[in-house]
């Protein structure tokens, strides 16, 4: 995975609140290889209506692609589904501002290069009044926990070490791989101090 430490693009506004897991993508397709994609499983039954055809009225259906999100409360709420980070990541979205976000899903966001970037919920509504009817492009700075657009700076929280993986492209095993070293001079000492506990050859 390829780390990233700024990123300048199109945000889209989705003024709803506790969107979940099962609503960023339905349980029925995750089935699906990864290979083939999740993007356009993204929010399914949200932007389509019974036929299965796009509503051109949904945020996200616009003519311009989006690759930043901007959510109401308590987004990715729900199941524990990584494949809901997968649907954003796939549709081309590298960040997601919010008040707030599921643990779970911020976590799995991570580990997969997406940003849960978190304001509160008076500076999501000074965003979006920043970014106007015409989309101002919206750039996102990780080295200073920074939104900027049209001249105004929004800061954001997030964790030192989440930042860093970020940065570096890490996940889980790649960030235990940097204590390696530590690791195996812990076994080694294990081993030396504890051999009544091995079994014998």
């Amino acid at each position: 995975m390829a780390g990233w430490t700024t990123h300048e693009g199109r945000a889209v506004h989705l003024p709803q609140d506790n969107v979940d897991t099962d609503q960023l993508i339905p349980a029925r397709f995750m089935s699906t290889p990864r290979v083939q994609g999740y993007g356009d499983f993204l929010l399914h039954d949200m932007r389509r209506d019974d036929a299965g055809v796009l509503r051109p009225d949904f945020p996200l259906n616009g003519p311009e692609p989006a690759s930043i999100l901007i959510a109401g409360r308590n987004f990715g709420s729900g199941s524990s589904r990584e494949a809901a980070v997968y649907a954003l990541v796939d549709a081309g979205f590298r960040a997601v501002i919010a008040p707030g976000f599921g643990d779970i899903f911020a976590a799995n966001a991570i580990n997969n290069g997406l940003l849960p970037a978190r304001l509160g919920e008076r500076e999501v509504a000074a965003l979006v009044a920043e970014l106007g009817d015409g989309g101002a492009p919206l750039c996102i700075d990780l080295g200073n926990r920074e939104i900027q657009v049209a001249g105004q700076v929004f800061g954001f929280d997030l964790d030192e070490v989440w930042r860093t993986k970020l940065i570096k492209g890490w996940d889980d095993i790649d960030l235990t791989l940097q204590h390696a070293a530590r690791i195996a001079s812990f076994r080694d000492r294990r081993v030396a101090d504890t051999v009544w506990v091995l079994p014998d050859d």
